[in-house]
């Protein structure tokens, strides 16, 4: 049944508003028919003669009647709807945040999605993988950290980053390590083709050993070059044979040499007494990533190492020097950015101690 039509009283204003509406041809078909079904009320047409006109049901004549004789324009926009409410709120991602506060399940390692909503009992898997991606936590990412507790870190950092930023004039800066037991493996390698016709290039699984290999070696921060020597072992007189090799490659030259706290590289005080013109300095305990050196090994490893395959240990060893020639012709320093060191404890992290 259709409502009583109302009467449509329309102003200069709404009138002049509502005709541009209906000549606009940017105008959405839905509100070209509301601003017509007005119009045409008010000019005293019935609701059924309209509705044929428009080409739409009386009920939606009668509707935008009611709507504009009781709001005015403001009548003919649409109501906010509510919409369906939400199945998962804050609290959800409240109780899956606490929940990744507890450890996993008993024989599990790390939690994982089925494992939360499983835990959870009611939520979906997929909105706990939306969840995880939208706050950033990645389960299956392991880091590992460092915390130092050295009560001298900042001293000890700040020496040390003091010689990369500021070098003593005439004074050579070194940072020196070693890199322990590279082990000479033989692998089967090279060019794999599958059935279908795609090839694959790898190594394969099985090896054989030739031995290990110690590698010593110096960076020199101002120009990034390398001096690198082998040994069987990694003892204290391995050490000082190669810092004798170092003090021998800058003649008369003020060595200021970053190493890490491993027990070799201390307790050199009669090596010292006999070569003053070299002074050690030690990266703060459990610290050792503030040794250039060490950023080396990683591109060593990383350039010339991985993917490898040696026949023997000589081979392994004409393989580093190679690497270790041509790394120098093209040598630069790295940039060392950041000079401020401050200790500082790490803030919300959750532990578990097993």
């Amino acid at each position: 049944m259709i409502p009583e039509a109302r009467e449509v009283h329309l102003s200069r204003k709404d009138r002049k508003v509502l005709e541009a509406c209906c000549r606009s041809p940017v105008t959405l078909q839905r509100d070209l028919k509301r601003a017509r079904i007005v119009l045409l009320a008010a000019d005293g047409r019935s609701t059924r003669s309209i509705a044929k006109e428009v080409g739409v049901q009386p009920r939606i004549v009668s509707l935008w009647r009611h709507r504009y004789a009781d709001h005015g324009l403001e009548g003919l926009q649409d109501k906010p709807r509510p919409g369906k409410q939400p199945i998962y709120t804050k609290t959800t991602d409240k109780r899956i945040l606490k929940l990744l506060d507890k450890p996993p399940p008993q024989g599990f390692a790390r939690w994982t999605g089925p494992l939360l909503a499983e835990a959870l009992g009611d939520v979906d898997v997929q909105y706990v993988w939306r969840f995880l991606r939208s706050h950033k936590i990645d389960l299956g990412a392991r880091k590992s950290w460092c915390e130092s507790n050295d009560p001298n870190f900042t001293a000890k950092a700040a020496d040390v980053v003091g010689l990369y930023v500021a070098p003593p004039a005439k004074a050579i800066v070194l940072c020196v390590d070693e890199k322990p037991s590279i082990q000479a493996l033989e692998r089967a390698q090279g060019y794999l083709k599958l059935p279908n016709g795609r090839a694959l290039t790898g190594q394969s699984h099985d090896y054989k050993r030739h031995g290990t290999t110690t590698l010593f070696a110096a960076l020199e921060v101002a120009t990034g070059k390398i001096i690198a020597t082998h040994s069987k072992r990694r003892r204290r007189v391995e050490f000082l044979d190669f810092m004798n090799s170092v003090t021998a490659a800058f003649p008369n030259r003020k060595l200021h040499v970053i190493l890490d706290n491993l027990n070799t590289h201390k307790k050199n005080e009669d090596w010292l007494k006999a070569h003053p013109n070299v002074q050690f300095h030690f990266t703060p305990t459990s610290a050792s990533w503030l040794n250039q050196v060490e950023v080396w090994f990683s591109i060593l490893q990383g350039q010339s190492l991985s993917g490898t395959s040696f026949t023997s240990l000589k081979q392994l060893q004409e393989h580093i020097d190679a690497y270790v020639n041509a790394y120098n012709d093209r040598a630069e320093p790295f940039v060392w950015t950041k000079k401020k060191v401050r200790q500082r404890r790490f803030k919300g992290r959750r532990i578990t101690q097993l």
